[in-house]
């Protein structure tokens, strides 16, 4: 069974939105270097996406600027959606992202075309607004997208910290955004990484 067993709707509208859902499932094959609280695997693109979709729910209070919590929660949940095709790039490995801008656009044409027209211009521009991280809701979704990851290193001994040999100072320019955008937050992560450097968990 799979995607050629497809029976059409006849309306090529329909028939496209459900061939893209089918699609989007590859996220969930799509691992990450994070792993879960329990460490029993790693984490996937779909849970990493629906997590931190979650958490935009819940941290607006935080944010130095108003914004739009909805609009926020849909960058969350798109993206990481061409990662289908131009896979998970570590944050902290400066080779994997030498091309990763070129990678990335390259799967979100390809993604994002199989879709009605207006609907995947919508998405795109959601994830190019995200990635650009100039307005309020891009802010506080890329702060999202920072925070789980960092909250899940504080609680399995700084499982991809220590795998990596990052250093702190890559993980203070990781969370620039929240330094500035959530400064209350960042007081928390401060804590943290003063926390992981006395634990061995992060290179000084």
């Amino acid at each position: 069974m799979g995607i050629q067993d497809f029976i059409s709707s006849n309306n090529i509208r329909l028939d496209q939105q459900l061939k893209f859902t089918v699609e989007i499932d590859k996220m969930t094959a799509i691992l990450r270097r994070t792993v879960l609280i329990d460490k029993s695997r790693r984490e996937n693109d779909a849970e990493h996406s629906w997590h931190i979709a979650v958490m935009a729910l819940l941290f607006s209070e935080y944010a130095s600027e108003a914004v739009d919590v909805g609009r926020a929660a849909k960058m969350c949940v798109v993206h990481d959606l061409i990662e289908i095709y131009a896979g998970d790039t570590f944050a902290y490995d400066a080779k994997a992202n030498a091309d990763k801008a070129e990678r990335e656009s390259a799967a979100a044409g390809r993604l994002f075309s199989q879709l009605p027209a207006e609907q995947g211009a919508e998405l795109r521009s959601l994830w190019e607004e995200f990635d650009a991280m100039q307005t309020a809701d891009a802010k506080y979704a890329a702060c999202m997208d920072r925070l789980q990851p960092f909250l899940h290193n504080t609680l399995t001994d700084g499982h991809t910290w220590a795998e990596s040999g990052t250093c702190r100072a890559a993980v203070e320019q990781r969370m620039a955004v929240i330094r500035d955008f959530m400064p209350k937050v960042y007081q928390w992560i401060e804590k943290n990484l003063d926390n992981a450097i006395e634990k061995g968990w992060l290179k000084a």
